[in-house]
């Protein structure tokens, strides 16, 4: 099933980008950690829930998404090269995750909030919604419901990971932007322009999120290469993630109260089950690799898979790690969760 392209309607589009802005001033104004995520998520949300048309139009997104995979991809280093050869343990155990989220989500929700097996299997998915509502749509399970239960637990997680590292210590008052000389214009036209061929590209064998991996892709090989050093200016970054957290609120858009009601217990206790999840597996992982615990749980966190790399950069966490653990957290799921419904009692 193919699902809509976002509203290209420039008025909604404008008007849910002053939201967001709006948002992040707030953010900043009450100190908020990665307020210019967070800002305009919960206001975004908000207004949503209040009946407000919200949408961010393809062309926007997929600029904003250059623009942050560009950014994030200038913090690889060979640093980072060193470490991806003790990565592939840290896969073992998402593999396991994901495989525990499903089995025990499942069972929550079934046994306390009155989903059967298989929307329950669909609702508890910590990741792929396109995928996941496109399956429920086929099977004619509740979608609404189930896109509820999952929106809450995108949102929650996009909430609570900041707080969360906050209390483990990390410095969240850093800039969003790696250190270093800011990058030449000419070189950033170039880079820009291979960034959305190698999205393309990525796209077409289906990659996640692809105009955000293959800008990461690039910005990484020419940095760690040196063949194009710097990094991207704030005020062009800043915009990307302010539009990137009213993207996250857009969600929420068209949810009645009454369905968000059904569906906001569901999605906290799915949530708290998959935080709770993330942190046991990520405990033994930061042993072995030597990282911050802090730094393991985003990477593990089942958020949305472009919010969570963006998070990742601004808390200074190892971007290819960060891509790589998302990545194949989706991976898995794409290889699990159909073989999980096929043994589900139908509806």
């Amino acid at each position: 099933m193919k699902w809509p392209r976002p509203p290209s309607d420039t008025h909604t589009t404008v008007f849910t980008v002053c939201i967001g802005a709006v948002g992040a001033g707030i953010g900043w104004l009450l100190n908020a950690p990665i307020y210019m995520l967070l800002g305009p998520a919960v206001l975004v949300s908000l207004a949503g829930l209040a009946g407000a048309r919200m949408g961010v139009s393809l062309p926007l997104r997929n600029i904003c998404f250059v623009v942050i995979g560009l950014s994030v991809g200038a913090g690889f280093d060979q640093n980072a090269v060193d470490a991806m050869l003790r990565w592939p343990l840290a896969f073992v155990v998402m593999a396991v995750l994901v495989w525990a989220m499903l089995v025990l989500s499942r069972w929550l929700l079934a046994r306390f909030f009155g989903f059967d097996r298989r929307a329950a299997l669909l609702a508890s998915a910590p990741g792929h919604l396109s995928f996941v509502l496109a399956m429920a749509a086929d099977g004619g399970d509740n979608v609404v419901r189930i896109s509820t239960t999952q929106s809450v637990r995108l949102l929650s997680l996009t909430l609570v990971v900041p707080f969360v590292a906050l209390a483990m210590g990390v410095d969240l008052g850093g800039s969003i932007v790696p250190d270093g000389p800011v990058m030449g214009g000419v070189t950033l036209l170039v880079m820009a322009v291979l960034s959305v061929g190698a999205g393309v590209l990525l796209g077409r064998i289906r990659v996640p999120a692809p105009m955000l991996i293959g800008p990461m892709l690039v910005s990484s090989l020419a940095h760690v290469t040196g063949l194009a050093p710097g990094v991207l200016p704030l005020w062009l970054v800043m915009p990307a993630y302010v539009v990137l957290g009213a993207l996250i609120g857009t969600r929420f858009s068209g949810v009645r109260l009454d369905d968000l009601t059904k569906g906001l217990s569901a999605g906290l206790a799915v949530t708290c089950l998959a935080v709770g999840l993330a942190l046991l597996g990520a405990i033994p992982v930061a042993m072995a690799l030597g990282m911050p615990l802090a730094h393991i749980l985003v990477a593990f966190a089942p958020g949305g898979f472009e919010t969570m790399i963006a998070m990742g950069s601004v808390l200074g966490i190892s971007p290819g790690f960060v891509a790589a653990c998302h990545m194949m957290r989706l991976f898995i799921l794409s290889a699990v969760l159909p073989l999980m419904l096929a043994r589900s009692t139908p509806r």
